[in-house]
């Protein structure tokens, strides 16, 4: 697939913006009071995590942990997690924020491997959910937009790096 200027715009800035708004209110309603981490997932979410904690008001920490299951527009079907949360998660309610949820392959790895952790829950929050890809019975709990089979690039998601500034959700696609 070569790099084109300027993807076919799925989801604009403003839509992003007032999702992302009404996602922070429903986190806020349902963690106040609770001990909150956020676990993000890198590199992809980095864009949806800033702009998201800024609409959280309740007190939270934040970890981070790396996978990667893409090579170019494929899914390998192999989840690799390149570093792992490094904080105390047991007793604690963990919101894992990913860009997508796609195959669902990467958010039940992650999952499984934070229960070792003993934590007192793990919701899940995603900016995109591709239900049409699923392959594992695992769903968002926040999710900002759904979204068709489509390859999307923007706003922290890429393709081999690349596209990962534009400010709104582009595909690739041709049609």
């Amino acid at each position: 697939m070569e790099l084109i200027q300027h993807p076919k715009v799925l989801v604009n800035e403003q839509k992003i913006a007032e999702r992302i708004s009404e996602l922070g209110k429903e986190i806020t309603k349902d963690f106040q009071g609770k001990k909150l981490t956020l676990v993000c997932v890198l590199k992809g979410c980095i864009p949806f995590v800033a702009d998201l904690i800024r609409e959280i008001p309740i007190p939270f920490i934040v970890d981070v942990i790396h996978a990667s299951s893409y090579v170019n527009t494929e899914s390998t079907g192999t989840v690799n997690i390149l570093s792992k949360a490094k904080l105390e998660l047991e007793d604690r309610h963990v919101l894992i924020i990913d860009d997508i949820l796609d195959t669902g392959r990467t958010l039940t790895k992650i999952s499984s491997a934070l229960q070792e952790h003993k934590p007192a829950g793990i919701k899940t929050c995603v900016l995109l959910d591709k239900p049409s890809r699923r392959t594992e019975p695992i769903y968002a709990d926040y999710a900002g937009f759904e979204i068709p089979n489509a390859f999307v690039v923007g706003y922290g998601l890429d393709y081999n790096e690349y596209y990962r500034n534009l400010p709104y959700i582009g595909t690739l696609d041709s049609d």
